[in-house]
């Protein structure tokens, strides 16, 4: 990449909020990562049980399903930047109590499963704001895509840190530290959010009960064919795609016969390939386009959790985990930057938290039902029919491209995007 494909890729920062932004969410993204493996190996080591599993990032991803379309009356009609210091605080104490248990001894699959409910609340009205705070510190529209790709980048770049750093601490001590640096890390965020400068926002006083906000971003959703469809897709890879992640250390451990480094180390993989898919995207000029790597990234998604869900090579699971990754963060990624460029910001809270419900608020149910699987009829068996239904609906979104990538230049044409 020459210089200029560089500058074009970070671009997003030259704005001093994002910068800031960006090199807040580093240090504490590593942490989350380091959380996320050492809480998933913690429940598999207290249990044995793939269900339970389930059964624990159920719960801490449950809410954003119960809570996603209040969360988005809250980012429409309050300050998303308050918000924002808010749960990133709260995230901290979480984080920090967790810890203290584990270290202590003293923490049941009971206690994980009731902290990961309270991280899931914390994070249902986290998300929204999160998503639409981005417009406030990107000042030119055609940027907002870089933005959310370089989010992505930030995201997923920890994901090659955290999981191996998590799984040799684990190897060496235990759990306990892992959450313990987690909580630590929220403070390099919340010192870069109160390092940003932004003039407070105004948001229009809404006369309507919250029920009638919430089914105006219903309909609105519903009359736009473009946003439909993209939740759609958004929905289906988050219930039927998303938990193969839950499942991994299943994988790492019965079936690739490894410790907790090596469930780490697939983590890292995915992570890598999540990566190159954000960096591919922050390269994009614009977001016109974006609809057709959206149609063929479940393809690409669920070729790579076909061969890793046929491997016990280690080495070949970390290559496709890396395909893997980069489908699944191309379907996440572009239907936030399609979403962004194309929704009316007096609905942008409410749109993002329905995206937050269609990508976080439904992967419980999935957790739940690969868990289940996964105990039936065994975890390679889940994956495997997991990837062939995700090639499914790849084929399926293909066959609308036609039809909606016209609707789509439009808005663009409209908005100058």
């Amino acid at each position: 990449m020459d210089i200029s494909g560089i500058r074009t890729t970070f671009r997003a920062l030259n704005y001093p909020n994002y910068r800031k932004y960006f090199l807040g969410q580093i240090a504490s993204l590593v942490g989350t990562w380091m959380q996320q493996v050492a809480l998933g190996w913690l429940v598999y080591r207290l249990t044995g049980s793939a269900f339970l599993l389930g059964i624990a990032a159920f719960a801490g991803q449950v809410p954003s399903f119960i809570l996603a379309p209040f969360a988005g009356i809250a980012a429409d009609r309050y300050d998303r930047y308050k918000i924002l210091i808010i749960t990133q605080s709260l995230f901290m104490v979480q984080a920090l109590v967790l810890a203290a248990l584990v270290l202590l001894n003293i923490a049941g699959v009971t206690t994980i499963i009731i902290l990961s409910l309270i991280q899931g609340v914390i994070m249902a009205f986290d998300a929204p704001a999160r998503h639409a705070f981005v417009v406030r510190i990107v000042d030119r529209k055609d940027d907002i895509g870089n933005a959310i790709a370089l989010n992505s980048t930030t995201f997923h770049a920890s994901r090659l840190v955290g999981p191996p750093l998590a799984g040799f601490i684990i190897a060496v001590s235990n759990e306990g530290i892992c959450f313990l640096i987690n909580g630590l890390s929220y403070i390099m965020v919340i010192t870069a959010l109160l390092m940003i400068k932004v003039e407070p926002h105004e948001h229009q006083n809404s006369h309507k009960s919250a029920m009638r906000d919430i089914k105006d971003g219903f309909l609105y959703v519903f009359r736009s064919v473009p946003i439909k469809a993209i939740l759609m897709m958004v929905a289906f890879a988050s219930v039927i795609g998303m938990p193969y992640a839950v499942l991994m250390p299943v994988m790492a451990r019965d079936v690739l016969h490894g410790a907790s480094q090596t469930f780490g180390l697939l983590m890292g993989g995915a992570g890598l390939g999540a990566l190159t898919g954000a960096l591919y995207l922050a390269s994009r000029k614009n977001a016109r386009g974006l609809f057709r790597n959206l149609s063929i990234a479940p393809l690409i998604f669920g070729l790579g959790i076909i061969g890793f869900s046929i491997s016990r090579s280690v080495e070949l699971s970390l290559i496709l985990l890396v395909t893997s990754g980069f489908g699944m963060m191309t379907i996440m990624a572009s239907s936030n930057t399609i979403i962004q460029s194309v929704v009316d910001e007096n609905m942008r809270g409410r749109v993002m938290s329905l995206y937050t419900f269609s990508f976080m608020g439904l992967t419980p149910f999935g957790n739940l039902v690969m868990g289940s699987a996964a105990q039936k009829i065994g975890t390679p068996a889940t994956l495997f029919i997991s990837g062939i239904l995700c090639i499914g609906a790849s084929l399926l979104f293909i066959s609308k491209t036609r039809r909606i990538e016209p609707m789509l230049k439009d808005i663009y044409d409209r908005n100058g995007g």
